[in-house]
Order: structure tokens, then C-alpha cells, then sequence
């Protein structure tokens, strides 16, 4: 089968960082799909593995944790889908990824396509949609669906980087879950895309945030959604934060930070990763599928929407070498989409 992988972890700019290969076709495990890939997307992660280090794979390694495509085989414990399915997945950071013509990923990892998206359009979904459903329902124990009198209802988050892949996501999420959303954006272009989103206000990270919050009438929110550079904004969540808040990060820190600062308004910090469950083998894993299958049941009843914003084109490793340059550029908004072979 075709792939694009790599030997070794190079710069972008290096001819060999992304090369085209053909290798053999995997067999599915018990819980496993066999899955022929038909769309990709490129995420954050993948140039971060890619990145130059030592020392090299012990063998080609393929990339990759998004895509969209069709059931072609299936492990014996499989009793979710079959062959012939159309499915969306991020999968497992463990694992091959799905830069390749098949790919292996657990049943309980996987969702349903949304009927009413072409591949392209889903593979832009899963790993932002899991992360931003994790991050808000999960992580900061807010309710998909509150109550019309619910508490939650009015209360506010600042979602920081809210015009990337997951924070196009959590905008949409957020909203539909009651809260007023205050996005961080800084080009005119993510200022649109986020307020067409739905956001209620946006503010500009690379200000200081609290003088701007304050100047929307908005002054300290309940929580606060870190999906960028957690070392710069990670210092003025006691100031943005109302006592007893709760801020969530997805992205390293580079340097310590000081849980000190959190500690006199009683502030709670959590990170989320949306391999955990995979990694771990937990036994939830199984809750991926189920809130892939209810982001596709959105998506088909209009209440959400996907964030793709360009096919760039067929999938080989000189188109996917050019999108994971666009990646670490840090100035894409919503996702970038290779399909077809």
C-alpha cells in the first residue's frame, strides 16, 4: 500500500523529513477496523512527533491521527461496525497513523462518518472534536445539553486560541452548552471565522486579556480553555478567572509554571489529552466512539459544523510536507485536508 512516513526526525525544510513508501497491508487485531483511507487532516501533534530529534524510528514510521474512510476488514471482537461502514477517527498517538491507503484503529476509538459530509469534510473532525468535547465536558465538567434553568447557562469562558482546529470546535460546543464565549484572535481573518462560529465577543492574545475583558463588560469569567502557548498565558489566569474557576490546557509548557498562583481564589487547573484513553487502554475508552458518534448526529442535525478550510490536495509526502510547514507557521485557521491518492 502506498504511506507517507518517515526514517528519520527532520526539519520541515528537509527533502527526506516526509517520503513517500509502499508497505504491506496491516491484518486487524481483535478490537480492530481495518480501514481504507479516503481523507487526512494535519494537527499540531503531527509536526510535533515529526520534529527533528534522536534517535531515529526502529523502522518507517507513519504519522497521522485524522482521517475519514470505509470499513474493509474487521477483528473478531468487533461488534460496532462493518465492513462497508464509513468512519471518521483520530486514533492512537501508540500506533501507525492513517498517512497511508490502510490503516488499523480501534472499534472504540472510531465514529460513524456524518451521512451528510463527504470524507474531506469529516477527516477535518475527529481529533479537534474529541479534544474539544474532552476539554469542556470531561476535563471542566460542564454539560453538553444543560437544563434551561441550569446554572451553567450565562456563565462565561474565555477560550484562548479559539480560532485553531479545537478551538473552531469549542466555540461551537461552548455555545450550544449555554455559555457565553469570548474567543482570543489576533489576524482579521481568525477575528471572522470565530465570531461566524458564534462567539459572543473576541479579544486579542497577544494583549494583555483582563483590560480587554473589562472593556466588553465581560471582567472575569468562570473558565478559561488554554489551547495556546501555556507558558505566556498561563500566568494571567488568576486575573481573567472569578474565584473558584477552572482553566483546562492542551499545549506543554516549556518552562515551570507556579500553581502558586492559583492558590488564593481556590482556582482549578487540568490538562487534557485526547490519547489518554487509547494510551492506557482505559476502561472508557469506549467513549470516544460514543462522542464521535453524537458529534456526527450534530453535524447531521445542523447544530454544529465541520472546521475544514481547504483540500490542499491528494495525499504524498509533497503536499503533506507543505501542510505541516503551514502548521508550525501557527497561522492556520480552522483545518487542512489531504484526499484521495
Amino acid at each position: 500500500m502506498k504511506a507517507v512516513g518517515l526514517h528519520q526526525y527532520l526539519p520541515i525544510d528537509h527533502p527526506e523529513a516526509l517520503v513517500d513508501l509502499t508497505l504491506p497491508v496491516p491484518t486487524p487485531g481483535a478490537h480492530d477496523l481495518l480501514v481504507q483511507v479516503e481523507a487526512i487532516s494535519v494537527n499540531p501533534v503531527d509536526a510535533k512527533v515529526r520534529a527533528q530529534k534522536s534517535p531515529p524510528p526502529a523502522g518507517p514510521r507513519v504519522l497521522g491521527w485524522d482521517a475519514a474512510g470505509t470499513v474493509v476488514a474487521v477483528g473478531s471482537a468487533v461488534n460496532r461496525f462493518v465492513v462497508g461502514d464509513a468512519v471518521y477517527f483520530a486514533g492512537d498517538i501508540t500506533r501507525a497513523g492513517s498517512n497511508a491507503q490502510f490503516v488499523l484503529v480501534d472499534e472504540r476509538i472510531t465514529g460513524p462518518k456524518p451521512a451528510s459530509l463527504g470524507f474531506a469534510e469529516a477527516a477535518a473532525l475527529p481529533l479537534t472534536a474529541i479534544t474539544a468535547w474532552e476539554a469542556l465536558f470531561d476535563r471542566l465538567g460542564l454539560l453538553p445539553t444543560p437544563a434551561a434553568d441550569s446554572p451553567q447557562r450565562g456563565q462565561s469562558i474565555l477560550i484562548i486560541g479559539a480560532g485553531g482546529g479545537v478551538g473552531s470546535i469549542a466555540v461551537q460546543l461552548a455555545v450550544a452548552a449555554g455559555l457565553t464565549v469570548v474567543g482570543t484572535a489576533s489576524r482579521a481573518e481568525s477575528v471572522n471565522w470565530v465570531r461566524e462560529l458564534g462567539a459572543a465577543h473576541v479579544v486579542d492574545h497577544h494583549q494583555p486579556l483582563r483590560p480587554q475583558l473589562d472593556a466588553l463588560g465581560v471582567g472575569e469569567v468562570n473558565h478559561v480553555l488554554l489551547l495556546a502557548d501555556t507558558d505566556t498565558h498561563f500566568a494571567a489566569l488568576p486575573s481573567v478567572l472569578k474565584p473558584q474557576g477552572r482553566a483546562c490546557g492542551i499545549v506543554e509548557n516549556a518552562q515551570p509554571l507556579d500553581l502558586n498562583l492559583l492558590k488564593a481564589k481556590s482556582l482549578g487547573f487540568v490538562w487534557e489529552m485526547m490519547f489518554t484513553r487509547s494510551m492506557f487502554q482505559t476502561p472508557d475508552m469506549a467513549a470516544q466512539h460514543a462522542l464521535l458518534a453524537e458529534v456526527a448526529r450534530r453535524i447531521d442535525a445542523g447544530s454544529l459544523r465541520s472546521t475544514l478550510r481547504e483540500v490542499v490536495g491528494t495525499i504524498n509526502a509533497t503536499h503533506l510536507r507543505d501542510v505541516h510547514r503551514r502548521i508550525e507557521s501557527a497561522h492556520t485557521t480552522g483545518k487542512l485536508v489531504l484526499a484521495g491518492w
